[in-house]
């Protein structure tokens, strides 16, 4: 068991406010829109717009971010979730906010006077995707506006990967949550981010992180290692407890020495895998909050991350929930907000 203080149930989502632009290409327009198969890039606003210009098809919108969609699916399952972030103006920073309440998560967001920023993600056959992100007002948030009110009550502190290239701003946000007494969870995000930040987030890792959540890609560009058990064996020896997602082949959890395979769910194969990463920390992270042992978290983020596979983007529709709720023997609770 993985101790959590009793009083505390907040998740704390800090990341990037950010709405994703999702469009169906094929594995040639990656190549022409300059994205890295699998990665991230980080682009101006111009060549967001020119890319959707190329696109086959009209691309649709919604509210987006690693730490974001994280804190929505604990908010979904309900859980108490607030998200930590900057936004922007215009209709994009609207949506944004109402979204993240009508989700059960308490927004707390820093404003800027930019635009909001946002992610393109160009899925493939294959289910892939790649990202073109553009920051905007999220590049904005400075150490200044992280105070340790923004973690008050949480049990975790969920800090998405991408933040790692804001370095004084994370190391704020990792000794604000460290002293408001929260536990600290890592997600590194993508293997491009590892590869770009490895001395300071391996010096990030040893000294602030509680759960490491990486999948295969980025396990292999943080640990050196292309065996998965000794990828998990690397990463458990930095933090309490150590996540290896291992997309269709389910997920290794790491603790007090002890490793727990969960299987993943097989019934369909997947439609689109953005989110899928994001949603598995969010039954996780719930289950740990709210009583559930290692496996039992496990096994609700395998759910949480199969259904969203089964959707374009990263939101899960009510009757997924539903789906999700009865399978685990979930009774609804209460979220933070009102919807």
């Amino acid at each position: 068991m993985f101790p959590i203080e009793k009083e505390k149930r907040v998740v704390v989502g800090i990341g990037s406010a950010l709405v994703d632009i999702l469009v169906h290409e094929t594995e040639d327009f990656i190549h022409k829109a300059g994205a890295v198969k699998g990665g991230m890039a980080y682009v101006d606003n111009r060549m967001i717009d020119e890319t959707i210009r190329m696109a086959s098809q009209s691309p649709f919108f919604v509210p987006g971010g690693s730490a974001c969609n994280t804190v929505i699916g604990v908010g979904k399952l309900g859980g108490f979730a607030r998200f930590v972030g900057k936004s922007g103006n215009g209709n994009l920073a609207g949506l944004f906010e109402s979204d993240l309440k009508s989700n059960n998560v308490e927004p707390w967001l820093f404003k800027s006077t930019s635009l909001t920023g946002r992610v393109l993600s160009i899925i493939t056959p294959d289910a892939q995707r790649s990202m073109l992100t553009y920051l905007g007002a999220s590049a904005e948030a400075q150490p200044g506006d992280i105070t340790p009110e923004c973690f008050a009550g949480a049990a975790v502190v969920h800090v998405e990967g991408y933040l790692l290239f804001n370095r004084e701003l994370i190391q704020a946000a990792l000794d604000a949550a460290r002293h408001a007494g929260a536990r600290i969870s890592l997600d590194l995000a993508s293997f491009t981010v590892v590869n770009e930040s490895k001395a300071f987030l391996e010096k990030l890792v040893k000294q602030y992180v509680d759960i490491l959540i990486a999948n295969e890609d980025e396990a292999r560009a943080f640990t050196g290692h292309t065996d998965e058990y000794r990828a998990l064996e690397a990463l458990a020896e930095t933090s309490d407890v150590a996540v290896l997602k291992l997309g269709a082949r389910g997920s290794l959890i790491a603790c007090d020495g002890r490793v727990f395979r969960v299987a993943p769910m097989l019934d369909r194969p997947a439609v689109d895998t953005t989110g899928a990463g994001d949603l598995w920390a969010s039954g996780f992270l719930y289950g740990l909050v709210n009583g559930l042992t290692l496996e039992q978290s496990g096994a609700l983020g395998s759910l949480c991350g199969y259904e969203v596979c089964q959707v374009v983007g990263a939101k899960i529709p009510d009757e997924g929930w539903q789906r999700i709720k009865a399978t685990a023997g979930l009774e609804a609770r209460p979220g933070w907000l009102s919807n």
